[in-house]
Order: structure tokens, then sequence, then C-alpha cells
């Protein structure tokens, strides 16, 4: 079993992890274990291990003689990534189909869901519709995984969606640029109860096929922001890809 980790940990993790996906450190810039104990005012253990975990989740890369680079990825790396958690998500929704015992046990991602159409029927300011619908979107995924009841399933997921780019809210903020800037909302909420109703059926194939698309609809935001460079640069650690390769 995992070892919970201590709050410096946590805190280092967060801070640096902060601190890449901003831009803050360039891609192959170097960082040293001793340098972030001074920066962070942490412990060097802390340290040692949240740069192992940001070295686990992509963002870091070891040097053969000690220390750390900041990674960077292609725009190939992006699609891979959301490529594989429309896999994951969509494993996790056959599972979810296959395990589910009744009706009742899809019940919270219903509710969440409900959550959801609420705040975008009742909003008067734009702006909160996408915080509120950024908060939702996460607990929906969450409970989506529950429902699974696969561990393993929830660790490689949570691996694939340190990269910041292959998170289900990614592109979000993205979309609230656009003119047709609601789109986003009713697409996703759309799949959202399509995924909702092929969990309720024990249809396995369906939800499994749901969960894909519905990763693909970060995919198609992608491309969108791709041909205005002040949307892609909004995306979260947009400063770690290259735009081309050498």
């Amino acid at each position: 079993m995992e070892k919970p980790r201590s709050r410096q940990q946590l805190k280092a993790v967060m801070r640096m992890r902060e601190l890449v996906i901003s831009g803050y450190f360039k891609p192959g810039q170097r960082i040293s274990e001793l340098a972030m104990v001074d920066y962070l005012d942490i412990s060097r253990t802390p340290v040692r291990l949240a740069l192992g975990q940001l070295e686990y989740e992509g963002l870091l890369t070891a040097l053969p003689k000690g220390g750390f680079v900041v990674s960077d990825f292609s725009v190939a790396d992006i699609f891979d990534a959301i490529e594989i958690r429309g896999t994951l998500e969509g494993t996790a929704a056959r599972m979810a189909a296959e395990r589910r015992k009744g009706p009742e046990d899809v019940a919270r991602l219903e509710q969440i869901y409900e959550q959801i159409e609420q705040a975008v029927r009742a909003s008067g300011a734009e702006d909160d519709v996408f915080e509120i619908y950024i908060e939702l979107n996460e607990q929906f995924h969450e409970e989506l995984l529950h429902l699974a009841k696969c561990p393993l399933l929830e660790r490689s997921l949570s691996q694939i969606m340190a990269l910041p780019f292959a998170s289900p809210n990614a592109f979000v903020k993205v979309q609230v640029e656009q003119e047709r800037r609601f789109d986003i909302l009713v697409n996703a909420q759309y799949q959202h109860a399509a995924l909702i109703e092929a969990i309720k059926a024990g249809d396995s194939g369906r939800a499994f096929a749901m969960g894909q698309e519905h990763a693909r609809l970060a995919a198609a935001n992608l491309r969108s922001a791709m041909e205005q460079e002040a949307l892609f640069s909004k995306i979260p650690g947009a400063q770690l890809v290259r735009r081309k390769d050498p």
C-alpha cells in the first residue's frame, strides 16, 4: 500500500508543479535538490520525494549525474495523452457498467450532472459558470472512476492526468475565450448524460465508447486552440510544449 505523504511533501509537490506548469521554470532548465530546498524553505527529504514525484508524472527528467531538468512535450504528446486518458476513462465507464449493482449506484453521478445543469441554466455571470463547471466536472470524473472499483486503473489515470494538458478540465478556460463559449458545456453535458445512461443500462460497450468520445472533445478543443496562439498559450502547461519539433 502506498504510504501517505507528509504535509511538507504535499506542499513541495504542489509548489514545484505550479512553478513548472506556470512556466517559471523553462523546458531544459536544471533543477537541483539543494536549490529547491532554499527556494521553498522546506527540508531536504520532502523536496527529494517531491522531485521524484514530478519525475514520475513526467514533468521532470532525471539527469545521469544527479539533478533534474524540466521536460518538454511535442504537440503529438498532448494528443497521445488525451487519447490514453480516453481509453482509460472508457475502461472505467465499462467497468462501472459491468460492476453496478443497481440504478442507485449512479445516483451521485446523476446528482453532479444535475448540479451542472442548474449552474448553466441559472447563470447570470458567464465566467462563474465555467468556474463551477470545472469543479463539478472534476467531481464527475472522480465519481466515474470510483464506480469502476479498480485501484490499478485509478493509479494509471492519476499518472496520465498529472500532465496538465491531459486533465478533463485542461481546455475549459481556453473555450471561454472563443465566440461559441457555451458549446463545450452543451457537448460535455450530452456526453455526461450518455455515460450515465449506458452505465445504468449495464451497456459496457456503449459506456466504453462514450468514455473515449468524451476525452476526444478535449482533442477537438486543442485543434481549435492551436489555430490561435493567444488561446493556445492559455492551456495549462503550454510553456512546456514544442510547437515545432526540430
